[in-house]
């Protein structure tokens, strides 16, 4: 019967690096996927151009306003009267209360204008107007 030497028995190596590989590669994945996540309901409409374009996430609001004259609310249709009566609502409740307006590139000029001036004539003064800036947002 042979006896172990305890001293010459070699401890198990603990490999720490392939888990931190995993780790760093799961970490990269969810911070890609939630980017994808922050996605508003709109519906598609081409967006003009813009270099200084920046994001705002506070908004209550997204109005797409199509090419065709429709009007969408977040991602369903709606009518001017419609809007107004639940943004002049949402106003009351919330102060900061805001509409971001999705104008289609190819939109005539003047049915813009004539959008925000039914907003201003209805109280609402906090507005923007989205495009695709630099960033593609």
């Amino acid at each position: 019967m042979k006896l172990r030497n305890y001293r010459e028995t070699k401890q198990p190596d603990l490999n720490i690096i392939p888990m931190i590989d995993i780790m760093f590669f799961l970490l990269v994945f969810f911070m890609l996927s939630t980017m994808y996540m922050v996605e508003q309901k709109t519906i598609p409409v081409n967006l003009p151009q813009a270099t200084s374009a920046t994001i705002d996430n506070k908004t209550n609001f997204t109005v797409t306003l199509k090419d065709d004259g429709s009007i969408y609310l977040e991602d369903q249709q709606t009518d001017i009267q419609t809007l107004l009566m639940q943004a002049t609502k949402e106003q009351k409740n919330n102060p900061s209360f805001a509409i971001i307006i999705r104008a289609d590139k190819d939109i005539n000029y003047n049915k813009v204008v004539s959008f925000i001036d039914t907003l201003k004539k209805a109280g609402i003064t906090r507005f923007g107007l989205a495009t695709n800036g630099a960033g593609g947002n």
